[in-house]
């Protein structure tokens, strides 16, 4: 045992000499829990087990995280866990998460409009007003968020908007994937806007590649009430390997042995097993 841990750790620390290969996803409400439930580490979420170490091959670990909605939307809009639809919750377990995973990239997923459609939001603003959530405080402690800019300051997405359009698009899914660019209300003011605005300013102060937590890319991507979840999965892939390749041109190409035992580290560290002795 005590090998095998040496082992593990020595893999992850040659995968932080200078930046992490792990890639974090986020959910809110279905279908975007759903569709990344493959790839979180948590054994009660996940039973069917972790598919995102090394995955598919491409040396990069996928690690998602999301609330679970007992008795339904309806009933329990906020839901539990990770990622609760709350301001205060979710920043937590934001910076919380973010400090473990040490992403080298993000999307933020939540629900968006009606319809079968893939919108990647081009802007989020650290908004000084937002609309109310279900638990007091209703609104985010503090608001704006980000202490570091002025009130209303936008930050533009860093993800490969117009690769991941194209080729959700060229999959024939069934999914309308577009580039909301122009809508007056940015990402709509409330928790999609809110955790997008936070993977934004995450990348923005780990965006320096001497930064041992060099984070590349990050962005927030509604996805319609009415996609179905087996097409959710599919462009969730499709939209992987997008970020996946716009991450290789800039980054070394990683070890594929360095990184799955980083990933194998971090979901060592969520499931909280005994120390190696």
């Amino acid at each position: 045992m005590k090998t095998a841990c040496a082992a593990v750790l020595a893999c992850a620390a040659c995968a932080h000499a200078d930046y992490t290969n792990n890639i974090l996803i986020t959910g809110y409400w279905p279908p975007t829990n759903e569709m990344i439930r493959r790839f979180s580490t948590s054994a009660t979420q996940n039973p069917g087990g972790w598919i995102g170490g090394n995955w598919e091959g491409l040396g990069y670990n996928i690690h998602s995280y999301f609330p679970e909605f007992p008795g339904g939307v309806g009933t329990n809009p906020q839901g539990t866990g990770d990622f609760m639809v709350d301001y205060q919750d979710t920043s937590e377990d934001w910076w919380r998460i973010t400090a473990e995973i040490r992403p080298v990239a993000i999307i933020t997923f939540s629900r968006g409009s009606s319809g079968s459609n893939w919108e990647l939001e081009a802007r989020t603003k650290n908004r000084a007003s937002w609309i109310n959530d279900y638990i007091a405080p209703f609104q985010p402690t503090p608001s704006p968020p980000d202490p570091t800019v002025p009130a209303e300051t936008i930050r533009f997405s860093t993800l490969p908007m117009q690769n991941i359009v194209n080729a959700v698009n060229q999959a024939s899914l069934g999914i309308s994937a577009f580039i909301d660019s122009n809508s007056a209300n940015l990402a709509g003011g409330f928790l999609s806007e809110f955790i997008g605005y936070h993977g934004s300013w995450y990348q923005s102060i780990h965006s320096d590649p001497s930064d041992p937590s060099w984070c590349v890319a990050a962005g927030h991507l509604h996805v319609g009430i009415d996609t179905p979840l087996a097409a959710a999965r599919t462009a969730t892939d499709v939209t992987l390997r997008e970020l996946i390749a716009h991450v290789n041109s800039i980054v070394p190409t990683p070890s594929a042995a360095g990184v799955f035992g980083l990933g194998l580290a971090v979901a060592a560290r969520r499931r909280r097993p005994l120390p190696c002795s």
